[in-house]
């Protein structure tokens, strides 16, 4: 079984040889992957979206594809399509950009919802359907798409089965001034990408998805998981609370972060570290609050900060539950 610890670690920084300065962000990334997760990057063009998608790719010895959303494209333009062969007089299917191992949806709210909703499928099934033939899709298997929140004109929103379909939803934010040196520095000949080299095999990303399911998680936690998302259903600023889906991404994601920093068993810190990814693009704000600047974001964290965390003893013990 493969150290997760050390493979977290040798992809991040492979990763921070490309990404200057966003150690954080790469720490959601590598936990997504671990989770078999998608993850939705959500900021203002030039701070890195696509670079971070492809230096993943390549720290990963995966395929890549990308798919460039535009208002005029089709669903047939994600998925693939049947082209009839005059030779062999049979149908053949030419597989679209969403089947590969990492793929980026750049600029995902670009397109029509007819065409977003290509997506769904491949995202929680991991399989396309084209004229009624399911192909299913390469492991590992890992949407990272990418949204301006700052434009509005010619964009779709995301509907809320889509955005409930990415596991985590993160912000990357301007470098500060050092990293922005050093990024005009490392860029003054080459780009790094170019230098970029895998890291880790296909077979070491499966065993390391597999061990995090291994990760302990006490009763404690688990009731603290459900209990934070059930006060996102109760909250009077939010319209619509997340689904059980949430509570299963935090745990999910739970274990990845415990696993990333070494630990077999999870603690309050890696849930409260993750409830807002995981949680605020899951949460509909009421017309009200939204009036009073409230976001969704902000209702996840005044949860986290109103709730007692739970106490006990966090780690696996076999013995104790002989006891029990």
């Amino acid at each position: 079984m493969v150290d997760v610890q050390i493979f977290s670690g040798r992809v991040i920084e492979n990763l921070e040889n490309v990404v200057v300065g966003k150690r954080q962000a790469l720490e959601l990334i590598v936990v997504g992957l671990l989770c078999q997760g998608h993850v939705l990057i959500e900021d203002v063009p030039g701070v890195g979206k696509t670079i971070m998608a492809r230096s993943l790719a390549r720290s990963l010895d995966c395929s890549f594809s990308r798919i460039q959303f535009t208002p005029d494209m089709l669903p047939s333009d994600v998925t693939g399509v049947s082209i009839y062969n005059q030779k062999s007089r049979v149908f053949e299917f030419r597989p679209g950009p969403v089947i590969g191992q990492i793929v980026l949806a750049d600029e995902i709210n670009r397109t029509t919802p007819k065409t977003q909703a290509a997506l769904l499928e491949a995202m929680e099934e991991r399989q396309v359907t084209v004229d009624g033939v399911t192909h299913p899709l390469p492991k590992p298997f890992m949407v990272l798409a990418t949204q301006n929140p700052i434009e509005y004109e010619g964009t779709f929103n995301l509907p809320e089965a889509q955005l409930d379909r990415f596991l985590l939803r993160m912000r990357v934010g301007y470098p500060s001034h050092n990293d922005e040196v050093r990024i005009l520095e490392d860029q003054q000949i080459q780009h790094p990408i170019e230098k970029l080299k895998p890291v880790v095999k296909v077979k070491e990303i499966l065993s390391a998805i597999k061990a995090v399911k291994q990760v302990y998680i006490s009763p404690a936690i688990k009731r603290y998981i459900v209990d934070i998302v059930s006060r996102t259903r109760q909250s009077t600023d939010a319209y619509l609370g997340a689904s059980p889906r949430g509570s299963l991404s935090l745990y999910r994601t739970g274990q990845a972060r415990a696993a990333l920093y070494g630990r077999d068993y999870v603690l309050p810190d890696d849930i409260q570290a993750l409830a807002v990814p995981v949680l605020g693009h899951r949460i509909i704000v009421s017309p009200a609050a939204r009036l009073r600047e409230v976001s969704a974001d902000r209702i996840v964290q005044e949860i986290i900060q109103s709730m007692p965390v739970p106490g006990g003893d966090y780690q696996h013990s076999p013995a104790k539950e002989k006891e029990a």
